[in-house]
């Protein structure tokens, strides 16, 4: 009798103990109810002791979670349409508060949490225009999102770490419009740009061409100048000559004037026999009788 009552006493008080204890691991929180009404949840990770079937727990992820949202359209400042991907993350930092907010249903904290993200996208939006969101206040309104997400998640329990924007897109109607505008706006520098260069040729053109009259035009009078003092030591030197010997200067300059008389065959030139011009063809000397 006593064998029997060991054999089956000792697996009910296993299947006991094991009922009356449960563990918290490190990355969860856990909620104990007592028919359904919430007794205790701010367990620490271990070995806990519960009631068998007057209580129950119930166990959540207390690590970092993300929720991506599909994406959502918002109206900027000029009311353009944009497209806008983003993801939030989070965690439980009051489970109490959590389950009693959404059930302890993640996908019910997402959606509750979102609607909060989405307003607050929505009112940033709508002060910018496309340009600013695109050109450099993304990180600013993720930093803004970041600060009043997590001020609104607290009455759900949760924490948010961060809001951020994956990407923003626009409308295939809206992106052609925007394309073509900055085509045009690049086709307008480039003119821009052209015609300063055009302006700036002109102007080296134009330049350089003064220079090069004055240049030629020094050169000119340096030569002229050149020309004259040579002519003039010339004339000095053949002053000098012509006072030395002057017979010899004249033969030599007649001989000159032979040579480029009759520098070729057909040259012909009519004068007396007697002429100036043949003297010395009559006289070796040079003089006359």
């Amino acid at each position: 009798m006593v064998s029997n009552m060991l054999k089956f006493g000792i697996p009910v008080a296993v299947l006991v103990i094991w009922a009356s204890v449960f563990t918290v691991d490190e990355r969860q929180k856990a909620i104990l109810f007592k028919f359904g009404e919430i007794l205790k949840s701010d367990y620490e990770p271990g070995l806990h002791f519960k009631v068998p079937v007057i209580n129950n727990v119930r166990k959540f992820d207390s690590r970092i979670l993300t929720i991506d949202q599909k994406p959502e359209r918002f109206l900027t400042a000029e009311k353009k349409d944009l497209i806008v991907d983003s993801f939030v993350k989070w965690r439980i930092v009051d489970v109490e508060q959590y389950f009693k907010t959404t059930t302890g249903d993640e996908n019910q904290a997402g959606r509750l949490l979102y609607e909060n993200i989405n307003n607050g996208l929505r009112d940033e939006f709508g002060k910018r225009t496309v340009q600013e969101v695109i050109a450099g206040d993304r990180t600013e309104i993720m930093s803004i999102m970041t600060s009043e997400a997590t001020e609104k998640a607290k009455q759900l329990g949760i924490e948010v770490i961060d809001v951020r924007i994956k990407k923003i897109d626009l409308p295939s109607r809206v992106s052609e419009s925007v394309y073509r505008r900055m085509r045009a706006e690049r086709e307008r520098v480039a003119r821009d740009f052209r015609s300063k260069g055009a302006e700036a040729a002109e102007r080296i053109r134009a330049d350089a061409d003064r220079q090069r009259a004055v240049i030629l035009a020094e050169a000119y009078r340096d030569s002229e100048i050149t020309r004259g003092e040579g002519d003039a030591k010339a004339t000095d030197i053949y002053a000098q000559a012509f006072g030395k010997d002057e017979d010899f200067f004249r033969f030599h300059r007649s001989l000159n004037a032979y040579k480029n008389n009759f520098s070729t065959s057909d040259d012909i030139i009519l004068l007396e026999p007697d002429s100036e011009y043949f003297r010395f063809f009559s006289e070796s000397s040079g003089k006359r009788n």
